[in-house]
């Protein structure tokens, strides 16, 4: 039997509602009950057979769905919006499971994005210590200077702290318009990081997009489009993530 116990917060998460931190937080605040009782306490484990309630709805195990998705610029990554914006989500209405975005891409970014309802697999690929590589393309305004791009490979002070060194290949420079064409490899996640990186020197980004995040790439998509994750892709990025 105790084979069969799980932690609560990895029950919600495996059941597509939400990540596993997001499910902590709603157990703590008493909105989760098992077999009728609220249930607050983060230890708590749960057998297969136990019914599970979140914020009044009842868990349902579903079949795991993995995306990868090519978002277009001018799209929230987010399930809904209260502006009646277009939300990531809204490309995928057909379908019978809800799924929700991996991580985030700003409103003005483009590129490569997962959706998943697998609360585990959005824990692995979005948690700082599994540093999943990030490639993006961006067209800086101005010339990014050698001693900038070392400065980004280093590692850069921003606001909310130190980022991790940076892999950075400078495509192509235009000096008639003034603007730097460049490749940019992170392993982190910070809210609109990329721009705030090279905005630290003082380029803005006109353009940013997502092109590599792990192994998987756009090959084969254009924006608006998305397709299935094989088997193996899926296996593959968990290994990468799982093992550094």
């Amino acid at each position: 039997m105790s084979k069969e116990l799980e932690r609560l917060q990895k029950r919600i998460a495996n059941s597509g509602y939400t990540s596993r931190r997001k499910a902590e937080t709603l157990i703590v605040e008493g909105k989760v009950k098992v077999n009728g009782t609220v249930t607050d306490e983060l230890g708590t484990k749960v057998k297969p057979s136990d019914v599970i309630e979140v914020e009044g709805i009842k868990l349902e195990q579903e079949d795991k769905l993995y995306i990868l998705f090519y978002k277009p610029s001018q799209v929230i990554t987010s399930v809904s919006d209260d502006k009646g914006r277009t939300v990531v989500t809204d490309y995928f209405k057909e379908l019978d499971t809800r799924i929700y975005p991996v991580g985030r891409l700003d409103y003005d970014t483009s590129g490569l994005l997962l959706l998943t309802n697998d609360g585990e697999f959005t824990n692995l690929m979005t948690h700082p210590r599994y540093k999943i590589q990030k490639k993006y393309v961006a067209k800086l305004k101005g010339y990014l200077m050698r001693e900038e791009v070392k400065a980004l490979e280093k590692g850069i002070m921003l606001e909310d702290g130190l980022t991790q060194p940076a892999i950075v290949k400078v495509k192509n420079q235009d000096k008639e318009k003034n603007t730097t064409l460049v490749e940019i490899t992170i392993a982190e996640g910070r809210n609109r990081q990329v721009r705030r990186m090279f905005e630290h020197f003082g380029h803005t980004i006109s353009k940013l997009q997502r092109i590599e995040f792990g192994p998987l790439n756009l090959k084969g998509l254009n924006a608006g489009e998305g397709r299935v994750m094989t088997p193996h892709e899926v296996k593959t990025i968990r290994h990468m993530a799982e093992n550094g």
